[in-house]
């Protein structure tokens, strides 16, 4: 049955409608002002934590021993972590999650390979490791991550440790000339090459033939 006080007032006009879409505008623009100050008010511990933290590096260059330093690099590594968790935290308040794409196979829709490696067990495309974490949001990519993936063959070998060059020999450094030529050999005295002295023999007189 037809409302005829609806019928009465006819079909709504153009005004009404642009109306309606300023009003739907106007509530969509305050829930995302709403989402942004939420997200931005979770934000501010976050600096707080950085800056504690850029005051503790200021510590550590400014540190009189070593134990001193190690104290300060330790609370350090604790302040980095909680800020860490902090953003992660914040992230997954807003629906954004890491990827943890290692040990799954490539999905060239939220990964990019950048890189492969030999690798004896795993499958062939299989992540190694990421160079760059990806992200998602709800179910949609936010970030694609960068991956390293597994190829058939041997592990690579581990790459040797470099050669530490040792302090010169303060001997022979002082035995070295002063313009990078061929080092002469050192003398030593008989009392430091700790040899016998001789002792002193009588000499006889030489007989004059007649």
């Amino acid at each position: 049955m037809i409302d005829p006080a609806r019928s009465a007032a006819g079909p709504p006009s153009e005004l009404d409608k642009l109306r309606r879409r300023v009003e739907a505008l106007s509530r969509k623009r305050d829930e995302a002002e709403a989402r942004l100050d939420a997200l931005l008010s979770s934000l501010l511990p976050l600096d707080d934590v950085l800056g504690d933290t850029r005051r503790r590096v200021g510590a550590l260059h400014e540190a009189r021993s070593a134990r001193e330093a190690t104290t300060v690099a330790v609370a350090l590594s604790e302040q980095i972590d909680a800020a860490h968790l902090m953003l992660r935290r914040t992230f997954a308040g807003q629906d954004v999650s890491p990827m943890d794409a290692v040990g799954r196979a490539v999905d060239p829709l939220e990964m990019r390979v950048v890189g492969t490696e030999p690798h004896p067990t795993w499958p062939d495309g299989t992540v190694l490791r990421e160079r760059l974490t990806g992200f998602r949001r709800g179910t949609s990519t936010l970030r694609p991550a960068e991956v390293v993936v597994a190829v058939p063959g041997p592990a690579p070998e581990p790459e040797a440790e470099p050669v530490v060059d040792r302090e010169p020999d303060p001997v022979s450094a002082a035995a070295a000339p002063a313009g990078g030529g061929r080092a002469q050999p050192r003398r030593t005295t008989r009392s430091q090459r700790q040899l016998p002295r001789k002792r002193p023999g009588r000499r006889g007189r030489r007989s004059r033939r007649s």
